[in-house]
C-alpha cells in the first residue's frame, strides 16, 4: 500500500495580530478531525512524520518522562523540541480507572513557537496519543517484522486494540487479526468493532492460540504489575513482538527469556531501561534505538530466524509529530475553537493597565445596566 505524503508542519491556525488565541482541539474536535481524514490514513500520516523527526533525531532535546508515581497509577509530562517548535504531553496511567467507568489512560498536549514562546496549538490526546501509539507501533513492525507476515495475535483487547489493528493494517499489511483477553467481553468488543474493516478478526481462548501461525505479536495489556503474558516456549523464532503494554516501572508483559533471545529496539534507552522490558534486564544489555535503523546507522532484523523485540513505551518526540500532525491539518479540517489565553496589552510593558481599563469598562456596563 502506497503510503500518501507525509504532513509538515503548519503555520499558526490564529490569524496574525490574533495571537492571543490559539486554536484548541476538542475531544469532539478530534473526533471530527479524525472522521474527516479517516483513521487509517491519519495514522499512515502520523507515521510518516514520525518517521520523518525520528530521522532527524540528534536535532531534539531528549530528556525520560517526568513522572510522578502513586499506588494507584501515574502522571507524566514528555517534554520535547526541535529548536523551532516546542511540545509537551500530559499524560496519566491509571489501570484501576477501568473498574470505575474511567479511561486508563488521558491526555492534553501543547505545540509553541521557539521564537516567541506562544502556544500554536492545545488538543487533546487521549483519541491522538491512541493514534499515535499505533502508529508508532506499525512503523516499527515495517523495519523489523518478517517481511509477508499477514498474520497478527493482540493480546489485549482494551481501548488501544482497534488502533494498533487498523495500523497495521494500513502500514504492514496485516490481513488476519487473532485476538485474546482474560476478558471476554473486551475481545467481543474488538471484534464487533472491526466488523467491516476488511480483516479477517478471529476470537481466541487463549494467548497460546491466538499467536499459533501470526508472524507478529502484539501484547498491549494494562495492568500495572509485573506480568507474564508470553512464555519463552510460546514464541517461536521468527516473530516480532510489538510490546506495548509495559511502559513504567513495575509494570512488563515478557518473561525475561524472552528477551534474551531477541533484538532488542527502543525509542529512547534511557527512559525504556526505566520503564520498559528491559527493566529487567542488566543496564549495558544491548539494544538498538529505532531511529538508527530509520537512518541506516544500525541493521533491523539481520536473518529470517531472528526473534525482535520492540520494546514500545511511547516517547515525546512521538507527541510532537502528532501535534504537529494536528496543526498542519486545521487549515483544511478547522474543526477547532480559539481560546483566549495569552494576556495581550496594547503595550506589553503595561499589564496591570490592561486590568485597570478591563476595571473602568465593567464599571461602565454596571452603570450601563442600572440606568
Amino acid at each position: 500500500m502506497t503510503a500518501p505524503p507525509p504532513a509538515s508542519a503548519a503555520a499558526p491556525a490564529s490569524a496574525p495580530g490574533r495571537l492571543n488565541l490559539v486554536p484548541f482541539v476538542s475531544v469532539d474536535g478530534m473526533m471530527r478531525l479524525v472522521l474527516a481524514v479517516g483513521a487509517e490514513r491519519a495514522m499512515t500520516e502520523i507515521a510518516a512524520l514520525i518517521e520523518e523527526d525520528f530521522r532527524r533525531w540528534p536535532e531534539f532535546d531528549k530528556t525520560p518522562r517526568v513522572a510522578s508515581h502513586s499506588a494507584a497509577g501515574v502522571i507524566e509530562l514528555m517534554p520535547t523540541s526541535d529548536g523551532a517548535l516546542y511540545g509537551f504531553k500530559y499524560v496519566n496511567g491509571h489501570p484501576s480507572n477501568m473498574r470505575r467507568g474511567l479511561q486508563t489512560v488521558t491526555a492534553f498536549g501543547l505545540l509553541a513557537d521557539v521564537a516567541t514562546g506562544y502556544p500554536v496549538l492545545l488538543s487533546e490526546m487521549t483519541i491522538l496519543t491512541a493514534l499515535r501509539t499505533a502508529a508508532m507501533s506499525a512503523l516499527a513492525a515495517r523495519h523489523l517484522a518478517p517481511p509477508g507476515a499477514g498474520v497478527m495475535a493482540m493480546i489485549g483487547n482494551g481501548a488501544q486494540a482497534e488502533f494498533q489493528a487498523l495500523a497495521f493494517r494500513a502500514l504492514c499489511g496485516i490481513r488476519e487479526l487473532r485476538l485474546y483477553d482474560i476478558d471476554p467481553a473486551a475481545t467481543a468488543k474488538c471484534v464487533r468493532n472491526l466488523a467491516g474493516s476488511g480483516l479477517t478478526v478471529t476470537p481466541c481462548t487463549s494467548a497460546e492460540q491466538a499467536i499459533l501461525g501470526a508472524g507478529i505479536v502484539t501484547t498491549v495489556t494494562a495492568d500495572k504489575q509485573y506480568a507474564t503474558i508470553l512464555t519463552d516456549n510460546m514464541v517461536g523464532p521468527g516473530i516480532h513482538i510489538n510490546a506495548v503494554g509495559g511502559d513504567c516501572p513495575g509494570k512488563t508483559e515478557l518473561h525475561r527469556d524472552i528477551l534474551m533471545r531477541a533484538a532488542i529496539f527502543t525509542e529512547y534507552t534511557p527512559q525504556t531501561r526505566i520503564e520498559g522490558e528491559i527493566q529487567q534486564l542488566a543496564p549495558d544489555h544491548p539494544v538498538t534505538e529505532l531511529w538508527e535503523v530509520m537512518t541506516g546507522r544500525a541493521p533491523g532484523r539481520s536473518r529470517p530466524d531472528q526473534i525482535t523485540l520492540f520494546d514500545s513505551v511511547g516517547f515525546a518526540i512521538e507527541d510532537f509529530s502528532a501535534l504537529r500532525w494536528v496543526h498542519a491539518q486545521l487549515a483544511r479540517h478547522p474543526h477547532f475553537q480559539e481560546l483566549d489565553m495569552i494576556a495581550d496589552p496594547d503595550d506589553p510593558r503595561d499589564l496591570y493597565g490592561m486590568l485597570m481599563r478591563a476595571a473602568a469598562r465593567n464599571a461602565a456596563s454596571a452603570g450601563e445596566g442600572g440606568m
